[in-house]
Parts: structure tokens; C-alpha cells; sequence
């Protein structure tokens, strides 16, 4: 097993330069000929964040509160980090038979497909990025140590990304009904996943089921750690209704992890188990 996994990263690392190539040639093709150019990859997550403000403007109409600054952060660094995954998952799933010709006609690592649609959305989230660098200090949001857990947190959002798009497109190849499940689940995905409330407001059975997503552990721990300057090595409570409940545990980031490091191995060896019938069946 692991020296499928060890001899696909050497060759994947041996084409780097056409991994880089593809990943180019994926971020001009996304832009050409578009009135907008480059300001689609802010206006994607923005529509996002927008979609939330709405959600959770009429959650606090209901509950006779007032929408916050601090909710508007809330939702942003958020709304960047599933803006990433669906866009890299939307766009890897498809890689593979999308390049059919080059499946067929030449060798190469065939990773490096789903992984320049990665790569190609990370360019996007790494603009969206930079407008949140500017835009939180104006909703309140200040400088603290705990920044330091920013890295690691986009690691792993990272790898679970990644495993999950090779996994996909994989799958695809053989099924192509994949690419519609996808769809329909990434619509929906967004009211499961914690984007425009926090764990804590579903009360402790509904708070644990929403960490059973892997993505929940990433998108909290952002917004904890750069929002509410919280240390992830400690567990914090929140008061909801006047009820103290758990807003984080510091086994969320380790469930998280290995999540994530599991889906990118796993995918890893699936495709380098696989790939000698993509020729077949793309």
C-alpha cells in the first residue's frame, strides 16, 4: 500500500512542471473571454457570504437579536473555505474525462489532473484570501497568536480536498452519474455543513452529528481561531438562550486531521490501483 502511495507522489513530483502547466492552462480557461476576468473569484464566495448574511439576518428577526459584526466574520472565513472545496470538487470531478485525449494518448500520473483543479481553485481562494485580509479588521477582527493555527487548518482543508477530488473523479470515470450526485449534493451540502450558523445553536445531539462532518472541525477551528482569537488546544462553551454549551472540543481538529490525511491516502491508492482501465473506460 504504501509504496503505491510513495511511488505515486515521486511521480506526480517528477511532473511537476505539467501539473504547473495544467493548473495555468485550468485558471486561464476558467477567465477567457469573461467580462469580469479575475473578480469572479471574489464575487463566488461573496455570493456565498451574502446568502448567509440573509440566513442568518432572519434567524436573528425571529429571535429579536441584531446581526452583528462579528457574524458577519463569522460567515466570510467561512464562506472562503466552502467557496475552496466545492469549486475544486465541481471542476475535479469532471478532469478526467474532460481530458480524455490526453488519457489516452499519452503517460503521465494521471493525479495531476484532478490536482490542477486544486490548484487552479486555490488561485481563486488565494484572492478571496486577500480581500478577507482586508476586509475582517473592518468588521473588528484584530491580530492574536492564534492565528498561528490559520497554516495548519488550510493544510488540512487542503488534503481533505484533495482526497475527495480523486477520489470523485475517479469514481466518475467508471459512473458517470457521479458528476450530477455531485451537483446536487453540493447545492444542498451548504445547509449541512456549519457555514451560516455555529455548531453550538443545534443544541448537543445536533452539535455532534454536525462535527461527524470532517469539514465542520476545519471551517470552526478558522473561524475560532481568527474570529474569536481562541487557542484550539483548549475546549470553549458559549452561552445559547441563557444554556452554556460546547462550542469546541480540541478532538474536533484531531478527527479533522485524520480525516483528512486518511481521504488523500486512501484516494491516492484507489487511483494507483485504477488507473490502468482509465485508457478503457474514458
Amino acid at each position: 500500500m504504501f509504496t503505491d502511495i510513495k511511488s505515486a507522489t515521486i511521480e506526480v513530483w517528477e511532473h511537476r512542471e505539467l501539473l504547473e502547466q495544467l493548473t495555468r492552462r485550468d485558471i486561464k480557461l476558467r477567465y477567457k473571454q469573461a467580462a469580469m476576468g479575475f473578480a469572479w473569484a471574489v464575487f463566488m464566495p461573496c455570493l456565498i457570504v451574502l446568502s448567509g448574511l440573509i440566513i442568518r439576518f432572519a434567524m436573528a428577526q425571529i429571535s429579536g437579536q441584531t446581526l452583528a459584526r462579528v457574524d458577519i466574520a463569522n460567515i466570510a472565513i467561512k464562506g472562503v473555505g466552502w467557496a475552496f472545496f466545492v469549486g475544486a470538487l465541481g471542476f475535479a470531478t469532471a478532469s478526467l474525462v474532460g481530458n480524455s485525449n490526453l488519457v489516452t494518448k499519452i503517460y503521465f500520473p494521471r493525479e495531476v489532473l484532478p490536482l490542477s483543479s486544486v490548484g487552479a481553485q486555490g488561485f481563486d481562494t488565494s484572492i478571496g484570501l486577500l480581500t478577507l485580509c482586508i476586509i475582517l479588521p473592518l468588521l473588528g477582527v484584530r491580530l492574536h497568536p492564534s492565528l498561528a493555527w490559520v497554516p495548519l487548518l488550510l493544510v488540512l482543508l487542503v488534503l481533505f480536498t484533495t482526497g475527495v477530488s480523486l477520489f470523485l473523479s475517479c469514481a466518475n470515470l467508471f459512473f458517470r452519474d457521479i458528476k450530477y450526485i455531485v451537483q446536487v449534493v453540493l447545492m444542498f451540502g451548504i445547509f449541512f455543513t456549519p457555514i451560516f450558523f455555529e455548531p453550538a445553536m443545534l443544541g448537543p445531539r445536533g452539535a455532534y452529528i454536525a462535527m461527524l462532518n470532517p469539514l465542520t472541525g476545519i471551517l470552526e477551528g478558522l473561524r475560532l481561531s481568527v474570529v474569536e482569537g481562541h487557542n484550539l488546544f483548549y475546549p470553549m462553551s458559549v452561552v445559547v438562550k441563557g444554556v452554556e454549551r460546547v462550542a469546541w472540543e480540541p478532538w474536533e481538529l484531531v478527527y479533522s486531521g485524520v480525516c483528512a490525511v486518511v481521504a488523500v491516502l486512501g484516494a491516492a491508492l484507489m487511483f494507483r490501483r485504477l488507473q490502468h482501465l482509465f485508457a478503457e473506460y474514458v
